[in-house]
C-alpha cells in the first residue's frame, strides 16, 4: 500500500507502520486519516504484532494547533476520535517504538497501545492544559493506568517527563540506548513473536472483554472466548498436543 505520510511493511511476523512526516511528525486531519486506514489494512495482515514507529526526531508532536480552529475542530476530533475506535476494535496486540518525543496526541497514540518501547532519549507529556485545552484520550487513560494523585499531576501541569520517568510509573515496557533503538526493539518484541499470532489476539481480547466489569461478569465474558473461540482454533489443539507430546508446537495462525 502507498501513503503520503506513512510507510508501511509485513516482515517476520511484525506488520509496521511508520509515522513519515518529518521532522515532527504533526498528526494533521489527513495524516490521522491515513493511518486510520492503515490500521485497517494491519488489522488483517498475517502475523502477531502491530509496531507503530515513525521517522525523524519525534515520534509525534501531537495533533496539528491549526486543526484545532472553530472551523475544522468538529471535523478534527471526529477523526481523532475514529483514530482511537480502530485502534480499540484490533484485537492482535499494537506495540510502540519510541525514539524521540511523543506529546500531546502523539502521546495519547502511544498511551493507547499494549506495548510501549523507547529509547533513553524520549519524551513524553500531556502539555495540552498549557493552550487552554485537555487531552480527551489521556483523561479516560491515564487515570487507569497510574495513580490518580500521579495522572492528575501529569494532565494538569503539562509536564513533559523523559524515559526514566516513564519507566518508573509503570508507562513503558522496555528502555533502550538510542544508538541501537531500531534493534533492540525488535529483539523485545521477539518473544511475543515465538507464540501463536491467533492466540496473542485471543488474550487481548479477553482482557478488554474483562475491563470495567464485575468479577462474576468479567469473567463470563472471557470464559466465552476461551470456550466458544479460544478452544475451536488449531493452535490452541496443537498447543496443549505439543506439551504432552514434549515437543515444540508448529503454529497455524488459525
Amino acid at each position: 500500500m502507498s501513503y503520503r505520510y506513512l510507510k508501511v511493511g509485513n516482515e517476520g511476523g511484525i506488520t509496521s507502520i511508520t509515522l513519515n512526516s518529518p521532522p515532527l511528525n504533526v498528526l494533521t486531519i489527513t495524516m490521522m486519516e491515513e493511518l486510520i486506514n492503515a490500521l485497517g489494512w494491519a488489522k488483517v495482515q498475517p502475523g502477531g504484532i502491530i509496531l507503530l514507529n515513525a521517522e525523524g526526531k519525534a515520534f509525534s508532536a501531537g495533533v496539528d494547533v491549526a486543526d484545532h480552529t472553530p472551523d475544522k475542530v468538529d471535523q478534527m476530533i471526529d477523526v481523532f476520535d475514529l483514530l482511537f475506535h480502530t485502534m480499540h476494535d484490533i484485537d492482535k496486540p499494537i506495540a510502540a517504538a519510541v525514539n524521540g518525543a511523543a506529546l500531546g496526541g502523539g502521546y495519547e497514540v502511544v498511551l493507547f497501545c499494549d506495548l510501549v518501547i523507547c529509547s533513553e532519549k524520549a519524551k513524553f507529556g500531556q502539555p495540552e492544559i498549557a493552550v487552554g485545552v485537555f487531552p480527551p484520550i489521556a483523561c479516560y487513560l491515564l487515570p487507569r493506568l497510574v495513580s490518580w494523585p500521579r495522572a492528575m499531576e501529569l494532565l494538569l501541569s503539562g509536564e513533559i517527563f523523559n524515559a526514566a520517568k516513564a519507566e518508573q510509573l509503570g508507562l513503558v515496557n522496555k528502555v533502550l540506548p538510542a544508538d541501537a533503538f531500531n534493534r533492540g526493539a525488535r529483539e523485545f518484541l521477539q518473544k511475543f513473536l515465538s507464540m501463536s499470532p491467533v492466540v496473542l489476539a485471543l488474550t487481548k481480547k479477553a482482557c478488554k472483554a474483562g475491563l470495567n466489569k464485575d468479577f462474576m461478569a468479567g469473567l463470563k465474558s472471557i470464559d466465552h472466548i476461551y470456550l466458544k473461540e479460544l478452544m475451536s482454533t488449531r493452535d490452541a489443539v496443537e498447543g496443549l498436543n505439543a506439551f504432552m507430546e514434549k515437543r515444540q508446537p508448529v503454529w497455524q495462525g488459525k
